[in-house]
Formats: structure tokens, sequence, C-alpha cells
């Protein structure tokens, strides 16, 4: 009896444990559930925020907003296109850079912007004067290269430019400094916007590379500067720049020029690029003839064809004689 009642209250001690423990972890278990409730609940309200994801292929860009929390969307895929799709596609008429912008709003009216830069298809145009789109946008400027490229190099005005006898082909690299002593002519800058206005930077010499003939002509030779050149008729010219000066930019044309050498005294290249000035502005060079052509252009560099009359008898004074085939390379 006694060892019976012993197992007893054993039992019903250990019942009543077992009680007390399912007791606890039940209410264990339901404070954890609460508390991650709670938690859960807490973790759903993501903060406003947007992210934008772009893939392009040429003037076609797949756009995502990545948000959290937002119920609507508005794109202004700047070419004045708007779209109030999430993830939107869109294909742009024109090559070019461009700064798309999302503007995402939560249930409570409340709104976050995300932008981004895209250079698509790139125009030659866009590549002259640069992203319009990033802050503080100035332009982009250029300037002679002073390493010069391996097509770099003085021609005859003739219908296959032909070098100029006792002249480096290429250009070695710094000639008009270490060779004709006019280093300066580096350091000019030539800045293009995309609104097609020119802005012309001489330095502190007040003077640009020239041909010493046109001096001469226009100026009785007070103009010059620098006759250091004077072998290969070139110089550097007394030159201010002009206010409110512009551009044109022709993608494809035929341009004909005066040529000595040509037919009839003219010279057409056909299907080319071609740079234009207002008044008597000019880019690298200035001679009679502003007119330059562009030979090759990335974002980087810009060869030109740059053409000079240096003849010095009156019948051909002002009609080409030469070209100056150069790169220019991208300051800013």
């Amino acid at each position: 009896m006694v060892r019976a009642l012993v197992l007893t209250i054993i039992n019903m001690n250990m019942g009543k444990c077992f009680k007390i423990k399912i007791g606890a972890f039940f209410l264990f278990t339901l404070m954890l559930s609460l508390s991650s409730c709670d938690s859960e609940d807490q973790g759903n309200q993501f903060p406003l925020s947007a992210i934008i994801s772009q893939s392009s292929n040429g003037k076609k860009v797949a756009f995502q907003g990545l948000t959290h929390s937002a119920v609507s969307w508005e794109w202004d895929f700047g070419d004045g296109n708007t779209s109030t799709a999430q993830n939107p596609v869109h294909v742009y008429e024109e090559g070019g850079y461009y700064l798309a912008t999302l503007k995402a709003t939560d249930e409570n009216g409340a709104q976050v912007t995300a932008e981004v830069r895209l250079a698509l298809d790139l125009t030659p145009y866009a590549l002259l004067t640069g992203d319009r789109t990033a802050e503080g946008y100035q332009g982009k400027t250029w300037k002679l290269a002073n390493s010069h490229s391996e097509f770099d190099y003085f021609a005859t005005a003739d219908p296959d430019l032909t070098p100029v006898p006792g002249t480096p082909v290429p250009l070695s690299a710094g000639i008009f400094g270490a060779g004709l002593g006019m280093g300066e002519v580096y350091q000019d800058e030539f800045t293009f916007h995309f609104d097609g206005t020119y802005r012309h930077d001489v330095k502190e010499d007040g003077a640009s590379l020239g041909g010493i003939v046109y001096q001469f002509v226009t100026t009785q030779g007070a103009g010059i500067v620098n006759a250091s050149g004077a072998d290969f008729g070139l110089c550097t010219g007394a030159y201010t720049p002009e206010d409110n000066a512009t551009f044109t930019f022709v993608e494809n044309e035929d341009y004909t020029v005066s040529s000595v050498f040509g037919p009839n005294g003219t010279l057409t290249f056909n299907n080319v690029s071609t740079l234009d000035f207002s008044g008597t502005e000019f880019i690298g060079f200035m001679d009679f003839d502003r007119k330059v052509i562009v030979q090759e252009l990335t974002d980087s560099s810009m060869r030109l064809m740059m053409f000079m009359a240096a003849g010095q008898e009156p019948p051909i004074i002002g009609i080409n004689t030469n070209a100056l085939i150069l790169t220019f390379e991208v300051v800013r």
C-alpha cells in the first residue's frame, strides 16, 4: 500500500509537472506568435523607395521601376514622352543623351524620384556637343591633340591630298612645339554646345594657329604674334573670339572648296561631314576658308581637314593650296 501510494503521488506529481510545462509552453508559443505578427506587420511597412534598372538595344530601352510601397508610377523619358506603367519599354526616335525620370507614389500620396542617364546610339552631333543632360553641362570642349594621330599630316590641296614634300607623315608628337616653336597652339580650346552656340578660348597669348599669307593680306602682318612656322606657311595670329558665336554641323553633304590644283580652280569632296561657323569664327586654324571637313568623330577624338591658301602670287591669293589634317581631343 505504501509503495503504491508513493507511485501514485509520483505519478500525480509528474502529471502536475507535465501540465505546468504544457501550460508554460502554450503561453510562450502564444507570446512568440503575437510578437512574430507584430514584427511581420512592421516589416511590411517598407519606406517608399525607387530605383531604376534598364537595358537598351540601339534606341529601344526596357525600364524597370524597382519600388517599395508604391501604388503608381510616372515616367518621363526625357524626349517629351511619358508612361504610367511600372516597367515600360520605350523607343527613342533619335540617338543621343537622355535623362529618364521615375516618380513613384504610395497610397498616402508621398512621392520619391529616381533618375537614370542614357547614351543611346549616339549621333555625330551628340558626340560633338557632349551630354546635355549632365549636371552643370557647359558644352563639350576640344583642343588640338599634342600626341597627333597616325592620320595627321600636312597635305597639298590636290585631289589626292598628297603630303607636302619634306614634312613627316604622320606628324610627330608635339611638332608645333618642339619642331616649329609654337607649342601654345595646343592650349587653345573650342567649345560646342547642344543649342548650336560656340565658344573659343585663345588663352593668354590672344592668338591662334593660322596662315601667314592670310595675316599679311588681312592685317599687313600686324596680326602676326609668332612667325616660327613661316617656312611652312604657318604662324599664330592675334584673334578676338566673337560673342554669341554659333556653329553649323552638317552630317552629310558634297562640299566644294577652292584649289589651285583642282579643275576650274575647285575641288569637291562628296558625302562628307562639315563644320561651319558664324562671323569670323573657326576651329583650330585661321585662314581664308573657315569651313572644315570632319573626317572622323568619336566620343574622345575628332579629326579635321582644314584648308590653307599659302600662295603669294596675286592670281592665287586666297585660293587653297594646302590642307592641314589634324586630330583634336576632348578637354572635358
